[in-house]
């Protein structure tokens, strides 16, 4: 699973040092941005509206490999913060889409770089090929090194999409410092709401079933059932249901996480 990595010495950690001492003048701050029409293009050709991904037209696509060049070369100091969080979130779904093609895998993502008999593989998300602003990272390092305590927003655990049909539908267009908040929403909305074999609210048995994410990352959510309560229920609409979560009178239990890849049929 998207799990917590151990943390990593070296040019990373450089990298990080650098990405966020180097503080943008005010100036730079207004007027810097990030174009990712190309990604954006991307993936309204090839992700359908229910969030299922064509490799294959990826995997064609002289395109991808065009954006995550400009990903590589990006000048990451000079973003305000909204433009550094769409972009980092962009680049994790760009590279895991980049990822399964790399390893040619159509099943599940957890296949790549699999444990063999009792030797322990490294999984897919420690694979260093990411590269952003210069230097080259894990998907796991985007993820905990970088997105999650930077940005403390935990939102972006809607938008992040590990390539399994368990995860959150990825979007078919890219992300952008303009529209951020309205997107990520709409993500955590679409969540919740729409896809009953992951999030539902079973008022008669008082009880909440969710996603294993809300497990995983725990810590990023509101702590204490009442506080989750009152965060879930700012989602949903009026009714029985937000009613429930509002009052935090509720059991939780944890749905089955579907591992198989996201791609069209």
């Amino acid at each position: 699973m998207r799990g917590r990595p151990m943390r990593h010495a070296g040019h990373v950690a450089l990298g990080f040092l650098l990405f966020w001492l180097a503080a943008p003048t005010a100036a730079q701050q207004d007027g810097a941005r990030f174009d990712h029409g190309i990604f954006d293009r991307l993936l309204a050709a090839h992700v359908t509206p229910e969030g299922l991904v064509d490799y294959d037209a990826f995997a064609s696509s002289a395109e991808l490999e065009t954006y995550l060049e400009s990903l590589a070369k990006a000048d990451i100091a000079l973003l305000p913060v909204p433009e550094r969080l769409a972009l980092w979130i962009n680049a994790y779904n760009a590279y895991t889409i980049e990822l399964i093609n790399r390893h040619d895998e159509r099943e599940s993502i957890r296949n790549i770089n699999k444990a063999l008999g009792f030797i322990r593989g490294k999984g897919p998300w420690k694979e260093r090929f990411a590269n952003v602003g210069g230097y080259e990272y894990t998907l796991d390092e985007i993820e905990h090194d970088v997105i999650r305590p930077r940005f403390e927003e935990p939102r972006i655990h809607f938008a992040l999409v590990c390539a399994a049909v368990g995860c959150p539908q990825l979007r078919n267009e890219a992300y952008t410092a303009e529209r951020l908040d309205e997107q990520l929403d709409e993500q955590a909305r679409d969540f919740l709401l729409d896809h009953p074999d992951k999030n539902r609210v079973d008022v008669e048995a008082r009880t909440v079933y969710l996603s294993p994410i809300f497990d995983w990352y725990r810590e990023d959510f509101p702590e204490g059932r009442e506080e989750l309560g009152r965060y879930l229920a700012s989602y949903l609409p009026e009714g029985a249901a937000r009613d429930m979560l509002e009052s935090g009178d509720f059991d939780v239990e944890f749905t089955h996480y579907d591992w198989s890849l996201n791609a069209v049929p």
